[in-house]
């Protein structure tokens, strides 16, 4: 994947799907030798969208974080989540009919100390672009107590399609978005 066009892409659209497997992990090779961010991260999420196994994820993610911290998109998570392939699926369920200021964002829960552990997901809509709006969360800003205590990163990918929406879509899919991840069997807050 060439690395203009790679940066251009959302994860959500799969580039790599077609892309046997011995071709996806030799393309990763490239990218951790070529301390490319953006082409492995795609050749990461690919394979986690396969179901590739948690402790690989976490073996690749860490090795695309030695050779090219710098340059790894922001949609791509920092840890493995086992549920991130039906979070994808849930989101690219949801589209907006008008453009706007307001961002859907999803939020990794940490809630190891729960039975129904260990992560969850907040969703929320803001004006303030979802890491900007995390950041606020967690120094005490008009915060939900869930972030606030719980949250470890921005999920960035499953929404990047429902950024800069108009208000009334972004209160109707966070509303609607937050149901249908519950009814997907993940842990919910927010969403109102």
């Amino acid at each position: 994947m060439a690395a203009g066009r790679s940066a251009r892409q959302s994860p959500g659209s799969r580039p790599l799907r077609l892309l046997g497997e011995a071709a996806l992990r030799e393309q990763l090779r490239t990218a951790l030798a070529a301390g490319e961010g953006v082409s492995g991260a795609h050749c990461i999420h690919e394979l986690w969208m396969r179901g590739e196994f948690a402790v690989h994820i976490e073996s690749h993610l860490a090795a695309l974080w030695r050779a090219a911290a710098a340059s790894i998109p922001e949609w791509l998570p920092m840890r493995h989540i086992d549920w991130l392939p039906q979070a994808y699926e849930v989101a690219q369920r949801f589209q907006a009919a008008r453009r706007g200021r307001y961002n859907i964002y999803l939020v990794l829960l940490d809630f190891a100390d729960r039975r129904r552990g260990p992560l969850g997901v907040y969703v929320g809509m803001s004006r303030h672009a979802p890491a900007e709006r995390f950041d606020q969360h967690k120094a005490g800003i008009r915060a939900a107590g869930s972030v606030l205590k719980r949250g470890l990163e921005v999920l960035s990918g499953p929404t990047l399609h429902l950024q800069r929406i108009s208000r009334a879509d972004a209160a109707r899919i966070e509303a609607q978005l937050a149901s249908a991840l519950a009814d997907a069997g993940l842990l919910v807050e927010g969403g109102h």
